[in-house]
């Protein structure tokens, strides 16, 4: 089975999650380590997981935006 790996490699730290793939540092070390069914089980949580860091960072990310400048 592949990696889920994209090279998009920043992890989200509100997470844990790698924002690329969805994995904890933890999962990506251990990869080439873990059974198939293993690997499987991870890659079955890896949608929520990127929901979940793509929603956490949009919230940092317009929180820290100043105000908009008024016309």
């Amino acid at each position: 089975m592949q990696t889920p790996c994209i090279h998009v490699c920043s992890m989200v730290p509100a997470t844990g999650f790698c924002g690329g793939c969805g994995r904890t540092l933890q999962e990506i070390g251990g990869w080439m380590n873990y059974t198939d069914a293993e690997r499987r089980g991870i890659m079955a949580q890896l949608p929520a997981r990127l929901a979940t860091a793509a929603a956490t960072s949009r919230t940092k990310t317009s929180l820290a935006e100043p105000p908009g400048r008024p016309s």
